[in-house]
């Protein structure tokens, strides 16, 4: 499903990862782990194709990173749901909007993005705040906003940045909880952090990244 051989990136002269190497099969949940500046954030955007790398090979499914044109980025897209840290929600919109806008963008049939959208809210238990704006809910809420977003278009793989690092303990398990259920329906979920009470006890697969590549890997 994912899998990174030698990657290397840099900013300018800042060496982010070198010889970073990891694997993960479809419809696995792991986690990625580091310090601060580790670079979990970074091999995220690779995984996203957000950032290109310098050198090496980055695989998602049948999809070589590396050899994607430009203009095939955006189809590439359609199979990642992504939960950024810091939401990126657009508070114009209503939770309906914002859950709905990855679609309209698709031209899916209105009639589809309804059924869609209403299910997805549902199951992050927000469908009652369908019509209410991002800046009027709590962080817990906003989460599952984006969660909600991330998912509506059925992604083959969920990409998680320090999902809970905003969040009060409650918040925090009912996220997790979100996550366990959506990668029971088959969804491959990586989830960057460096809260260690995401992974103990979980029983699932943890990437240390330190000094620019994986060092080491455990079950939590």
């Amino acid at each position: 499903m994912i899998k990174l051989s030698n990657v290397e990136k840099s900013y300018d002269d800042a060496v982010v990862l070198k010889n970073c190497s990891m694997a993960m099969e479809r419809g696995e949940f792991a986690f990625i782990t580091g310090p601060s500046g580790a670079g979990k954030s970074t091999l995220l955007k690779l995984l996203y194709c957000s950032e290109q790398v310098d050198n090496g090979h980055i695989s998602v499914d049948e999809w070589i990173l590396s050899k994607l044109k430009k203009r095939t980025v955006p189809y590439f897209r359609r199979n990642i749901g992504v939960v950024f840290q810091d939401f990126k929600l657009l508070f114009n919109k209503t939770v309906f909007e914002n859950v709905a806008l990855s679609l309209r963008i698709h031209r899916m049939d209105p009639r589809e993005i309804m059924e869609r959208v209403k299910l997805i809210l549902k199951e992050v238990k927000l469908l009652h705040k369908s019509d209410v704006f991002p800046q009027y809910l709590s962080g817990g809420e906003q989460q599952r906003v984006v969660i909600a977003r991330a998912m509506v278009s059925q992604p083959m793989l969920l990409l998680a940045d320090e999902p809970t690092g905003n969040l009060d303990t409650d918040n925090a398990r009912t996220i997790m909880r979100l996550f366990r259920e959506i990668n029971t329906k088959g969804t491959t979920v990586l989830i960057a952090t460096h809260n260690e009470d995401l992974y103990y006890g979980s029983g699932r697969r943890v990437f240390f990244l330190n000094n620019n590549h994986i060092e080491k890997e455990i079950v939590g």
